[in-house]
């Protein structure tokens, strides 16, 4: 078995990607603009968004798989958590009420069993019928650009009418416009930082599970385009695997080895980075490089 995709280790990574005239991720407060941190201008982009890119990945490669059944995913857009919960009661033969501690047990368990994001990440599954809370364990922090970023806002037409009465007439006074913006980015390199707990990980984590979410991490962003997202994609990923499941090492110390350095005043692509990675690891650390 690779080491990084051992179950039973704990794992810490960082993950890079970028953005090219986009927006990585839209604040619904700001009028959709990118995030960013107001202090710094570095751009943000939540936990939730990199989980969700995971999750459709998962998905769609979930299918493919010779246990498709269990790469179900829980949050899923559009879906009814509750009738997800519902689902445990029922395959378990359980009354469609209020299970008591052992039968709650017993249905996030078939959950974890079955849902693989609830395996991974974790949810709180009292929304409906109860089934307690999972801890996860993978998890995602936010991710930060290196340097700061700066959002504009593009204004943008689309030549057809919305409604009857905006549409051109015989005078030519109307031009059937509509105006329209666009939230964007030039440029951002973005570092995420992410941990495997294998205290938190139930029985049913397999490797197939840590090899299908460290390859949405570096796939995903290829089934995820759209243009107001503009050109993104993973940059490097580096795993430190212990080989004590209580760790080798503080992870801060592992993770200040890579030092990103801008070689412009304006960096506008990842080549205008330096890239430096100390590999001197200390007694029991392994480093895997994916990308």
């Amino acid at each position: 078995m690779t080491v990084h995709l051992d179950p039973s280790k704990k794992h810490d990574a960082i993950l890079l990607f970028d953005c090219l005239d986009g927006n990585p991720n839209g604040d619904p407060d700001a009028g959709n603009q990118p995030r960013t941190d107001p202090q710094t201008n570095q751009g943000l982009v939540t936990d939730a968004c990199l989980k969700r890119k995971v999750r459709n990945y998962v998905a769609m490669a979930g299918k493919d798989e010779a246990t498709s059944e269990t790469y179900k995913i829980f949050v899923e857009e559009g879906s009814v958590l509750n009738e997800k919960i519902r689902r445990g009661y029922v395959a378990l033969e359980f009354p469609e009420k209020e299970g008591d501690a052992k039968q709650q047990a017993l249905v996030a368990k078939w959950m974890q069993e079955n849902f693989y994001d609830l395996r991974m990440f974790g949810a709180v599954l009292s929304t409906g019928l109860r089934a307690g809370q999972v801890w996860g364990p993978m998890q995602v922090s936010f991710s930060r650009s290196i340097d700061p970023v700066f959002p504009q806002s593009v204004s943008i037409t689309r030549c057809a009418a919305t409604k009857e009465e905006d549409k051109k007439d015989g005078s030519g006074k109307k031009d059937n416009k509509t105006m329209g913006r666009k939230e964007v980015l030039p440029y951002g390199l973005y570092k995420a930082y992410i941990f495997y707990n294998p205290h938190l990980a139930a029985s049913c984590v397999t490797q197939r599970d840590l090899e299908l979410f460290w390859e949405a991490l570096i796939k995903a962003w290829e089934f995820d385009r759209s243009s107001a997202r503009g050109f993104m994609a993973c940059r490097g990923l580096y795993i430190f695997t212990h080989a004590s499941k209580y760790g080798n090492a503080p992870v801060h110390q592992l993770f200040d080895r890579l030092q990103i350095k801008a070689t412009v005043d304006i960096p506008r692509s990842f080549s205008d980075y330096k890239l430096e990675l100390d590999e001197d690891l200390p007694d029991g650390v392994e480093l895997t490089r994916l990308v």
